[in-house]
């Protein structure tokens, strides 16, 4: 028989372990504060877009291991209980507990004295060791999630590693929690709560560096007529490297790694460490957004600096990475909002994004159709790596186009593809007529 736990938030990491540990078995209560949400996820509606997550969902509600309330009273009973809540970066890059303090006053007195508390958020080190004291709960276990957006359910079940921070009088606890993942067997990593919170931003932070690496890689490439895939295909093979994350993009983005980067930062720098290459990575990742901007411009207007006033630029991709509909801190949106602010009338289209749920993007029309955004279009830009953008009709939209250029930030396509569509292809690091 599974345990009770209880999950508060049902965002993308929490709606992802409850439905995920209710799968495995246990008996899971997700509290969280939107009555709406709430409402949709008693009903099997999920709001949010991942692969396998509405089917767990529902199987969780079907079996009755699965339940959702706005009522903190309902984790009651629960013997260990996840934070899953946002911490946005707030003043100078650190993080903001703001909302996980908040639901730490509310379930003071409500949690039973035996209750495990588990940090999945991600929290500033030392935060695992404050809380007892602060707001007088049980002892509390960090937990680090490291899922992926459109990978978070297999990331989940299949873990790599599962990290379990807890001081040594809280043994116990650490083996409760790490009994919650027995059905992954994965291996389990033993930690001080210091250690497991700061691996979190390490990790997080490494991926950006490397991805920053990769993208000032592939600008070097342009300049010497090197082809940063076969440049990154000999260094992947290389298993002191591997070949993750050595893809070259218009920037890395997304809700966690820019705000993890910059706490970790703003840490080291509190604590006296000159963490340059991290601060590096950061600059590296804004000048990527100039890079790409100098190449549309210069594949619409002839010249790096050109005006973009009145040219329609068609977009394809919004979302920070394929897989999901995520725009927080999206690349792909910071561009086309660029490309809006030069006066470009921009039309947008993302197979996860429609133009009743982005609000935000104002000055950039998104359309349900991808062969709308190549109307009169001056150029048309691949910002997300959609796989199925590769099998549009590229003869169709070459006729509709004003002027046949594409400028690929993610080397989605290749020229075999494009052949006889009259299209020219701007890839990035690849050879050929650049910004």
């Amino acid at each position: 028989m599974g345990n009770r736990v209880g999950v508060v938030g049902a965002g993308y990491v929490g709606l992802t372990s409850a439905a995920c540990l209710a799968h495995l078995g246990h008996h899971v209560v997700c509290v969280d504060n939107d009555e709406a949400k709430i409402a949709a996820l008693r009903a099997g509606t999920v709001p949010i877009v991942e692969p396998d997550l509405p089917e767990l969902v529902r199987e969780g509600l079907a079996e009755n291991r699965l339940f959702f309330t706005s009522d903190p009273g309902a984790l009651h009973e629960c013997e260990v209980v996840l934070l899953c809540l946002p911490t946005p970066m707030g003043a100078a890059g650190t993080a903001d507990l703001g909302v996980v303090e908040d639901a730490l006053e509310t379930l003071t007195g409500v949690l039973p004295p035996e209750c495990v508390l588990v940090t999945k958020s991600t929290v500033p080190v030392g935060t695992a060791a404050r809380i007892p004291a602060l707001f007088g709960l049980p002892a509390v276990v960090s937990n680090p999630e490291f899922l992926r957006e459109g990978h978070a359910v297999h990331d989940f079940l299949h873990p790599d590693r599962v990290l379990i921070g807890a001081d040594e009088r809280d043994h116990e606890a650490a083996d409760r929690v790490a009994a919650l993942y027995a059905g992954t067997g994965a291996p389990v990593l033993r930690s001080d709560t210091a250690s497991a919170e700061l691996a979190k931003y390490a990790s997080n932070a490494f991926l950006a560096v490397k991805l920053s690496f990769v993208n000032t890689l592939a600008e070097l490439c342009e300049q010497v007529g090197a082809d940063i895939t076969k440049v990154t295909d000999a260094m992947g093979m290389d298993d002191r490297i591997g070949p993750a994350f050595l893809a070259p993009g218009p920037g890395w983005g997304g809700s966690c790694l820019p705000k993890d980067t910059r706490a970790l930062l703003r840490a080291a720098e509190a604590s006296g460490v000159d963490f340059a290459m991290v601060r590096d990575a950061l600059r590296a990742n804004d000048h990527q957004h100039a890079m790409v901007m100098r190449k549309i411009r210069r594949a619409v207007t002839g010249t790096v600096d050109g005006s973009l006033s009145g040219t329609r630029i068609g977009v394809l991709g919004l979302a920070f990475k394929a897989g999901t509909g995520d725009l927080r801190d999206s690349p792909a949106v910071a561009i086309a909002r660029q490309l809006s602010h030069h006066d470009a009338e921009v039309t947008a289209y993302d197979p996860c994004v429609r133009e009743a749920g982005a609000p935000a993007l104002d000055g950039i029309r998104v359309v349900d159709d991808p062969y709308l955004v190549a109307k009169r279009a001056g150029a048309i830009v691949i910002l997300t790596e959609w796989p199925e953008f590769r099998s549009l009709d590229w003869t169709r939209l070459a006729a509709d186009v004003d002027r046949a250029v594409i400028v690929d930030t993610r080397n989605l396509l290749d020229e075999r593809l494009l052949t006889g569509t009259g299209f020219t292809l701007l890839g990035t690091g690849t050879p050929g007529p650049q910004a």
